[in-house]
């Protein structure tokens, strides 16, 4: 019985060759989220910035989003976040923080006043100022100890130059994953959190798979050149690559399409997130490796202008 291959076993692809590209592509699309985070920032969510939240569902099935907006900012509390949920007639109306629990409370009495006739409630959330505090602290600590204690774990696992790419590819994801945030406007809040620590696991999974193969090729071929050195090393791994990533993909797809609005947001940030980790271990972290200029036994590796066939070690 023949087995499914996605990726042919003998492929020559020279993956290298895009380099040129994909690192000035990569430079841009970093640099790009840098400014956008510092000019543009997170769409943070009740979790981080505090304040009311309550998802409505029309009574008549159809919603009228404008409306809504315009009754919620006559309240005095602030402008108001008013967007229309995937389901029909649902919306979901972000509260600005109010000063004390008679502030909160304030916002209840006049959302039900405004909305009882029209919609039904189905979830209310508040979040107080102390304990948006509290959860920005921790969610930001837990997100810094988790992505040093990788970056360690790479050092540590691998020969300086492998290491060396094997956090410039992770902290590029880290980097891109935010960038999709700010793009898409999607909510951040502790699920997001989840979602990077999530891609951050991926990345290492996806580089650390290649880069093993990296290491095993070198100790078996002395002579070969770097490039076809990393050009082996992705084609031996690409099967194993091409069939988890489709396979996470297909996965999150069904999340993203059939999940529900809860989830939703998660799934389409890990899956974009995917995409990322794959492009970055191919692309990115593999790459990187001729500019560090890998070693080997001490000595540096033959330059990438040398040809020739793979010699086995003796």
């Amino acid at each position: 019985m023949r087995l499914l291959r996605l990726w042919p076993d003998e492929s020559h692809f020279d993956f290298m060759r895009f380099r040129r590209l994909t690192f000035p592509l990569s430079a841009i699309l970093s640099v790009a989220t840098v400014v956008l985070f510092v000019t543009v920032g997170l769409n943070f969510g009740i979790d981080f910035k505090g304040g009311t939240l309550v998802e409505l569902q029309a009574k008549s099935g159809k919603a009228d989003v404008a409306a809504v907006r315009h009754t919620a900012n006559g309240f005095g509390f602030g402008e108001s976040e008013v967007q229309e949920l995937g389901g029909e007639g649902q919306i979901l109306v972000r509260f600005p923080l109010q000063a004390g629990e008679q502030g909160q409370t304030a916002v209840m009495n006049k959302a039900h006043a405004a909305f009882d006739a029209d919609y039904d409630f189905r979830r209310t959330e508040t979040v107080g100022p102390r304990v948006s505090g509290e959860l920005v602290q921790s969610g930001t600590l837990g997100v810094v100890l988790s992505v040093v204690a990788v970056l360690l774990y790479l050092w540590f696992r691998f020969e300086r130059e492998l290491a060396l790419g094997a956090i410039v590819g992770t902290l590029h994801d880290i980097v891109l994953t935010v960038g999709i945030f700010i793009i898409t406007r999607i909510e951040f809040n502790m699920t997001s959190i989840a979602a990077i620590l999530t891609i951050v696991g991926y990345s290492l999974n996806e580089t650390v798979v290649v880069f093993d193969r990296t290491r095993e090729l070198m100790r078996r071929y002395k002579t070969i050149p770097t490039v076809e050195l990393l050009n082996l090393s992705i084609n031996s791994t690409m099967s194993r690559t091409v069939m988890t990533s489709i396979s996470t993909a297909l996965s999150l797809l069904a999340l993203v399409l059939f999940g529900g609005e809860a989830i939703k947001g998660f799934a389409v940030v890990m899956l974009c997130g995917v995409v990322i980790c794959t492009y970055s271990a191919i692309f990115v972290s593999t790459p990187v490796l001729i500019y560090l200029g890998l070693m080997l036994s001490g000595v540096k590796r033959a330059s990438e202008s040398r040809g020739g066939m793979p010699q086995a070690a003796e």
